[in-house]
């Protein structure tokens, strides 16, 4: 079966929002899910987050790897696949990039992950599919969720999801919700249901 790496969103952890839901749902499938937790969630640093999360998604082979992103978590994992080279690797299954900011939104504690422009074409490679899931209401992707939305559909060649509600799919670190959409998207780029 195949591998699911989660990079978790600013403030949260590996029991945090849909995390667990995902967890359970895709192991219920006989896949393995890691949902390491990255240094400093509340003060997150690029450096610290993509050696703790290279180390976790680089542990099986890419090709039977998806990599799933909650926000900034996302934007790491943008982060990491624009390094990583998938000529030497082969390149991942897959991406779900979920309330994925496309550029800065204001958190000046997340201003580091976006102090150069992302590039595009190192990230393309490094994964066979991408896909974005958001919410039309998300108060974070600002100015406007389609704006972002449209930006990392452009850019990835990426496939989309909007639903018309659920903000930015956890808000704090005690909203547990199930995201069934997300879990359909990891199981799409994998190929089964």
């Amino acid at each position: 079966m195949s591998t699911i790496v989660v990079s978790h969103a600013y403030n949260t952890d590996e029991r945090s929002v849909w995390y667990p839901y995902l967890r359970d749902q895709l192991q219920s499938r006989g896949h393995t899910v890691e949902v390491p937790n990255l240094p400093d969630a509340h003060a997150p640093g690029l450096e610290q987050w993509q050696t703790a999360f290279a180390e976790r998604a680089l542990a099986a082979p890419a090709g039977e790897t998806v990599l799933v992103g909650h926000s900034i978590g996302a934007v790491n994992i943008l982060r990491f696949l624009e390094r990583y080279d998938p000529d030497r690797g082969g390149a991942f299954a897959g991406a779900v990039l979920v309330a994925a900011p496309a550029h800065e939104v204001g958190y000046e504690a997340l201003a580091e992950f976006f102090a150069k422009p992302f590039d595009w074409g190192a990230i393309r490679p490094a994964a066979r599919r991408f896909h974005v899931l958001a919410a039309a209401d998300d108060p974070v992707l600002i100015p406007d969720p389609f704006g972002h939305v449209a930006a990392l559909v452009t850019n990835l060649r990426a496939t989309a999801t909007i639903t018309p509600t659920g903000g930015h799919f956890g808000a704090a670190p005690d909203d547990h919700i199930d995201l069934p959409e997300a879990v359909r998207l990891v199981l799409d780029i994998l190929g089964t249901r």
